[in-house]
């Protein structure tokens, strides 16, 4: 027990320290890593590296990699333009439109990493030309991709689905696909109102296409439209467009239909855009989030450790052995959101749906309801920038809004881990109660 309170102790250190200093939480959490781990549990610096992520590395530093380049060859401004063609020119409406595609890229089985990685740093590109704000694309970015993430085709509803169906639990799955999407919608809406239409300025039409800004009142973000774009050769698709478009698509086939890495087919593209259009890729690889990498990367390194030393497994029995149910029920959704905040959503729900068994056995909870809570919480967290949805969207928010990306996106997803299971568990679970 008391190496785990260690381990927990660690982990609040370097938040802290991270918050008040200067020094950077991902060598913070990579030296807490490796001094819990050796001094603690007794790892070896093998045994602490093999807790580093790097397939989300590849997955951070491919996306940010190709999108820099679709950016120098132009691909980005062509499918700005062809979005905002799509919509009749209102901008209020292309957050949604992220949201919804992006929640049919996992509804249909895209897992939810890889289709933030394809969409997010699309709908980034419209945040600096038209002045949308790069936390709320964000959110409804993560948003559809949890909204969607439940279907009964999708990655998170097949494993969670396959958990109770293992555990021999009553189980429905088209009610936690349509708790989860009307759940992150609302979610969306919210955000919706409370960012957009407070720090988002729909109004002006892009700069490169100089107009006077659109009248607007109390925000005007729900009615502004863009100025019609001018016809400009910029925007015909070339060779390299075109290419860096089929390799998009191709990394969308991919993910769906062939469980590929999206970082692996990411850095594909990019080798071969690179060969084709060598300029394009001049100074891309300087602008891939370094610093954003780094963080992710140590804390999910050190939250390894911690999972080697047994720590999240003895929380979550910890939890298992509270006589009352309904309190019990409540304290696993809240580990499972925080714990998915720092780490792999995939894990979490494979691991605390068997501990709730105890629990869902006698009757006293409803085990739809719980597993219905326990799922939502433990995936609106996605929004945290230690996850890695929320990574990949503030790595690829605009350059000089990335910090400020990075802490709203922390703020929000640790504000979720602890609102999202009060509000899974009162809608979900106490109505249920036996």
């Amino acid at each position: 027990m008391a190496d785990h309170l260690i381990a927990i102790g660690a982990l609040v250190l370097v938040f802290t320290v991270a918050t008040f200093t200067s020094v950077h939480m991902g060598v913070l959490a990579l030296v807490a890593a490796f001094a819990v781990g050796s001094a603690v549990a007794g790892q070896s610096a093998d045994d602490v590296f093999g807790g580093f992520p790097g397939d989300l590395f590849v997955v951070l530093v491919g996306v940010t990699f190709l999108f820099a380049i679709a950016k120098n060859n132009g691909t980005i401004e062509w499918l700005v333009h062809a979005a905002t063609r799509a919509v009749g020119g209102r901008i209020a409406l292309i957050p949604w439109v992220m949201f919804l595609i992006t929640a049919a890229l996992t509804a249909v089985g895209a897992v939810v990493p890889a289709a933030v990685g394809v969409i997010a740093p699309i709908g980034m590109s419209f945040c600096t030309r038209y002045k949308i704000s790069p936390l709320l694309m964000g959110l409804l970015v993560i948003n559809g991709a949890s909204a969607g993430g439940f279907s009964p085709a999708s990655v998170f509803g097949s494993i969670t689905n396959g958990v109770v169906e293992r555990n021999d639990l009553p189980g429905s799955p088209a009610l936690l696909f349509a708790m989860s999407f009307l759940f992150n919608a609302a979610l969306s809406v919210v955000a919706y109102f409370l960012i957009g239409r407070r720090s988002t300025d729909l109004g002006p039409a892009p700069a490169t296409e100089p107009t006077e800004p659109l009248p607007h009142e109390g925000g005007g973000s729900t009615t502004a439209t863009i100025a019609p774009a001018k016809p400009a050769v910029a925007l015909r698709l070339d060779r390299s467009r075109t290419l860096t478009l089929l390799g998009l698509l191709g990394m969308v086939a991919g993910a769906l239909f062939l469980d590929l890495n999206v970082g692996l087919m990411a850095l594909t593209v990019v080798v071969v855009l690179t060969l084709v259009d060598p300029e394009a890729a001049k100074g891309a690889v300087d602008r891939c989030a370094w610093s954003t990498v780094l963080l992710v990367c140590g804390v999910v390194t050190f939250v390894g450790v911690m999972e080697r030393m047994g720590t999240i497994d003895w929380l979550g029995e910890s939890v298992a052995k509270i006589d009352s149910p309904l309190a019990g029920a409540l304290l696993i959704c809240l580990i499972g959101a925080l714990v998915s905040a720092f780490a792999s959503t995939t894990g979490i729900l494979g691991a605390l749906i068997p501990l709730a068994v105890p629990f869902l056995m006698d009757g006293q909870v409803s085990a739809v309801g719980l597993i219905i809570a326990l799922a939502v919480s433990s995936s609106v967290v996605d929004s945290s920038p230690l996850s890695t949805s929320g990574a990949l969207v503030a790595a690829n928010a605009p350059e000089e809004m990335r910090p400020q990306v990075f802490g709203a996106l922390m703020k929000w997803g640790l504000s979720m881990a602890l609102i999202a299971p009060l509000a899974t568990w009162a809608l979900f679970v106490v109505p249920g109660q036996g």
